[in-house]
């Protein structure tokens, strides 16, 4: 039988680790049996899009890490599906390098079948599709905006196979500084420069809020009239100069202690003898 909740108890606060025992009961009947819990996955991504008055603004941010090494610091996560439809990817970069070059084979295959231009929508149905069917297992978290004759789009696909449509959408693991961007200064039938400008800062809140968004920032803006691909449209972490010099001479530092340990060696005897080779 269930107690009713008091609305006049107190209540404990703080956070709750009642789950703290069952977990560690799982790990170690897993451990038993050969087997190893599932550990987090990191990843380091900032990757944006907003609707804007003539089309779709995609941008991303080019740092690619291996746990805690950056492996790749100009890494292009702007990846191209069709002539008028565009793919940012975050989460595994193998994952969304192949799952991209899929698509994009599979839509160039769709539009000689059918002799039309691919829609937006058909290109997220397929990724979905294909990306529940791994069941998560293809970790390519992707943003696919383009422009086709029904107007401009934008969705997110997630790895399990959901998605969203949304005028304005961020993934990766600096999605949460960059949205709060969005969620600020977005509004309706932006301009081009100013919508350029808002992804710009919310790919720069990522890059300068999360460790694993870093260097450029890369934006692609399309249009019915084209694609403008603006590769390196941002450094904001240039390395700056040094302006002072910070040699010092031998002997500025004074030595406070020192201490000298003599270590035992042991001598052997060594004779080389030539070898006749007449």
């Amino acid at each position: 039988m269930l107690r009713s909740l008091n609305p006049y108890e107190l209540q404990a606060g703080g956070f709750c680790f009642d789950n703290s025992r069952r977990n560690a009961v799982l790990e170690s009947s897993l451990s038993q049996s050969g087997y190893r819990a599932p550990s987090a996955r990191k990843t380091g991504t900032t990757i944006a899009g907003v609707v804007f008055k003539d089309g779709v603004i995609l941008g991303a941010d080019t740092r690619a890490t291996d746990d805690m090494v950056v492996a790749d610091k100009n890494c292009m996560k702007i990846h191209f599906i069709a002539p008028n439809i565009y793919c940012c990817g975050a989460g595994v970069a193998a994952d969304a390098d192949v799952t991209t070059q899929i698509m994009a084979s599979n839509v160039e295959l769709h539009t000689l079948n059918t002799g039309r231009p691919a829609l937006v929508a058909m290109v997220t149905r397929q990724l979905k599709q294909m990306l529940f069917r791994y069941q998560g297992h293809v970790g390519s978290s992707l943003i696919v905006g383009g422009v086709d004759v029904t107007g401009a789009h934008l969705y997110s696909v997630y790895p399990h196979g959901s998605y969203d449509k949304l005028p304005f959408l961020t993934m990766g693991s600096g999605a949460a500084a960059a949205v709060s961007v969005f969620e600020d200064r977005f509004k309706p039938n932006m301009e081009l420069d100013e919508a350029k400008q808002l992804v710009r800062d919310a790919i720069v809140a990522g890059i300068f809020c999360d460790l694993g968004s870093g260097s450029n920032v890369d934006l692609c803006v399309i249009t019915a009239a084209g694609v403008e691909k603006l590769r390196g449209y941002e450094k904001p972490t240039m390395k700056g100069k040094r302006e002072g010099q910070y040699r010092y001479a031998p002997g500025t530092t004074a030595v406070l202690t020192s201490t000298v340990t003599r270590l035992a060696v042991d001598v052997l005897d060594q004779s080389v003898q030539v070898m006749d080779t007449q």
